[in-house]
């Protein structure tokens, strides 16, 4: 086999590779575009709310006290009890300026709370924000 052969065997070969690999690519499907990563759902209000009154009072001495206070309109509130019904209402209960007790539901966008470390009077106790969830509901078996 001379030169002039062996050449036009090999550019016959180079020629069919890339035939090849051309119709392979047209017969193939589209590339599908790549799964992003799932968007992470924003943090939940009302637990921002809680975790950030818990995150204030876990660490309080013993003659330390969180002060938590909700307004709402005229009515000021001193929390003593916070209750999530669900993921969108909050009820603070605890005592008004006239020391009635007193309940207020109020939408988590838009609950707004004050709250204050404060020292405690000498023989007194200090009083802790009680925060209620409620518990996860279990399948029943079958």
């Amino acid at each position: 086999m001379n030169i002039a052969s062996i050449g036009k065997v090999l550019a016959g070969q180079a020629i069919e590779g890339t035939k090849n690999t051309v119709l392979a690519a047209m017969n193939q499907d589209p590339p599908k575009p790549a799964k992003a990563d799932p968007v992470p759902a924003p943090p939940d209000t009302g637990a921002v709310i809680l975790g950030q009154i818990q995150a204030m009072q876990r660490p309080l001495q013993g003659d330390q006290e969180l002060m938590v206070l909700f307004r709402s309109g005229e009515e000021m509130l001193r929390v003593a009890e916070i209750f999530v019904p669900n993921s969108k209402v909050l009820v603070f209960a605890g005592l008004d300026y006239q020391g009635n007790v007193t309940r207020v539901i109020a939408p988590v966008d838009s609950a707004q709370v004050v709250c204050k470390i404060v020292k405690v009077s000498p023989g007194s106790m200090p009083v802790r924000v009680n925060i209620l969830t409620p518990k996860p509901k279990t399948e029943p078996s079958a």
